[in-house]
């Protein structure tokens, strides 16, 4: 989207604290629905970003796939969890949530020292016979086609593989 800087800056002051604060409420918060709508707060937000930096189908993706179908069988899910079996042992902090912590803190500033150290614009996406043929399409979106039907075809079908699946099993556990 090209928008006037202002602007951009503006929406991305708004879009960060958003991400930050609705990923802190999905590990934060005890009641697991509020965390799974906490959840597709991060998603959109997200989907936004991919807007803000004109990556339409991917943000069109993110919208319709983890938004419109992930997050609503997360939130299917959680629906059908028993609420007094989980609030029934709820501790404040256990050894688990510290050796946790303690990782993705790790991760966390391991991926902050890094990113800023990484020339980004030296890394080059293709190979020299991948060019001609990307050159010669029109859009992104017949790019993500050719590739998801040459490169990537087998994770393509093992992925909805995994959601037939999933679908199944949300499918059997509301007849019961």
């Amino acid at each position: 989207m090209d928008l006037p800087g202002p602007i951009h800056d503006f929406l991305l002051v708004f879009l960060g604290p958003g991400l930050i604060l609705g990923s802190l409420a999905v590990v934060l918060l005890p009641n697991p629905i509020y965390s799974a709508f906490s959840l597709g707060l991060v998603l959109f937000c997200i989907s936004l970003f991919y807007i803000l930096s004109n990556s339409y189908f991917v943000a069109a993706a993110q919208l319709l796939i983890y938004v419109g179908a992930i997050n609503v069988l997360i939130i299917f899910a959680v629906m059908f969890m028993n609420g007094s079996e989980y609030y029934k042992d709820f501790h404040l902090w256990t050894v688990g949530d510290g050796v946790t912590s303690m990782v993705c803190t790790s991760l966390f500033i391991s991926l902050i020292t890094t990113i800023p150290d990484t020339a980004w614009y030296g890394i080059i996406w293709t190979t020299k016979s991948n060019q001609i043929l990307e050159q010669d399409l029109i859009s992104n979106s017949q790019q993500i086609g050719i590739h998801l039907v040459t490169e990537f075809f087998l994770p393509f079908e093992l992925i909805s593989i995994i959601l037939l699946v999933a679908l199944i099993g949300a499918i059997s556990i509301a007849r019961q």
